[in-house]
């Protein structure tokens, strides 16, 4: 299944090492910076908050220019600088002592991100012909979670808050990891570059943002997308968390083994998942993400029902939420980005997968901020209503979203397997 899911080029394989080898280094931070900037660094913790928020804030408002810039002057260009950024931003955490400082270093790091992940979609695009693109996203979600699962397990046997170094070791080592991909990208010379089609001005900017919100079809995904990931992803960090400790009263370690379950559905599922799709709707794929975190949120309900009348059982369902969370997300993974780039034109795909990122920093935005005060509402009842709700609601909106595809753009219709693209310098 493995080599059936690898992109027909070399030089797209080449670009999923390097998603993975820096995911590793993701790993290696990802849970522990607010711990850093509190118990570490000495912030209080409604200032780290503000750091943390901060970042996302401007990881958001960056977004729309990085996308228009990958149209403009190709993915490449954009990229690499941002990749260079974004090492110097991690590894200047290493050396945070101070508000002022976080705030600075986080706003480096928005600045470097902010067009990472739409730009490595915008190539991976490039390299991948349309009836591979599902497989391969799907692929490289997949090495992403392996990644972090290995960073993350790594760093925990790593880092000590009574060791300063220890944290300022990781930090390090994620910078580094941020100049893998870079150094691939810089060895494929001819990737990346703007399409020739849009240098001849065909389409270039016609329209820019506003040609995008005029694509009907796109701006129904958008929608869909903003329910979904507002009541799913977005619910995580906050609201999963939360309500396990608080409500369904499980220890921090129950949550943190639930976590890893998820990553383990993921990389263990997503392989099978992704063929299992092949030939399949598209928007009856997404209609089904939406009912299977639904379902997850759900699970997590009747652990809180249960709180600490078994505390085994609530444990249990606390994780089991978390790995129907995850088998939900190996649909949606591989979906997601190959239905944006079957709307997308070459002239403005940039801007059509920076839209699409933005979809997961304004839910990133609105889910935390709500979570609290649903979760404080008639024992958490309110909060699961509200998630398992808007979950369905995402699945109508997907199912709504068919008729307005063709079979191809739908996945019900395979697209001719010789339409690999050959990307031409601008």
């Amino acid at each position: 299944m493995l080599r059936r899911s690898l992109p027909r080029r070399p030089e797209a394989r080449r670009i999923l090492l390097g998603t993975l080898l820096s995911a590793i280094g993701r790993g290696l931070t990802l849970p522990f910076l607010f711990i850093y900037l509190t118990d570490v660094r000495g912030l209080s913790d409604p200032r780290a908050g503000l750091v943390i928020g901060w970042y996302g804030a401007v990881t958001l408002a960056l977004s729309p220019l990085g996308g228009t810039l990958i149209d403009r002057f190709g993915a490449r260009r954009v990229v690499l600088p941002s990749l260079l950024i974004e090492a110097i931003g991690t590894g200047s955490l290493a050396l945070v002592d101070s508000t002022a400082s976080a705030f600075g270093v986080a706003t480096v790091i928005a600045i470097g991100g902010s067009a990472i992940w739409s730009g490595q979609n915008t190539i991976l695009a490039s390299l991948t012909a349309d009836d591979e693109r599902q497989r391969v996203y799907g692929l490289n979600f997949a090495l992403l979670n392996l990644g972090i699962g290995v960073g993350g397990l790594t760093s925990g046997a790593i880092v000590d808050v009574a060791r300063p170094v220890t944290f300022q070791a990781i930090y390090l080592l994620d910078a580094l990891s941020y100049l893998t991909p870079a150094v691939i990208l810089l060895t494929l010379p001819h990737v990346g570059h703007r399409l020739a089609a849009g240098a001849a001005g065909a389409k270039t900017g016609g329209g820019g943002y506003l040609t995008v919100l005029r694509d009907r079809p796109f701006r129904r995904l958008v929608i869909f997308g903003l329910v979904l990931t507002t009541c799913g992803y977005a619910q995580i960090e906050v609201g999963f968390t939360a309500y396990a400790v608080r409500v369904a009263e499980v220890t921090p370690r129950v949550v943190a083994w639930a976590l890893a379950g998820n990553t383990l559905m993921i990389v263990l599922s997503q392989l099978l998942v992704i063929r299992r799709m092949e030939g399949r709707s598209r928007t009856g794929a997404l209609a089904v993400v939406g009912a299977v975190f639904a379902t997850a949120w759900l699970t997590l309900g009747a652990a809180g029902l249960i709180g600490t009348g078994n505390a085994l059982m609530a444990a249990l369902g606390v994780v089991a939420c978390a790995a129907i969370f995850g088998f939900g997300e190996t649909m949606l993974s591989p979906v997601m980005p190959a239905l944006t780039n079957a709307l997308a034109t070459d002239e403005l795909r940039g801007r059509y997968n920076a839209m699409s990122s933005m979809i997961f920093g304004i839910s990133g935005v609105i889910g935390p901020v709500t979570a609290g005060p649903l979760i404080g509402a008639a024992g958490g009842k309110v909060w699961v209503a509200v998630v398992v709700g808007g979950c369905l609601a995402a699945s109508l909106i997907a199912l709504s979203l068919r008729p307005l595809l063709t079979a191809i753009q739908d996945g019900r219709l395979a697209a001719p397997a010789d339409r690999t693209p050959e990307p031409t310098p601008a």
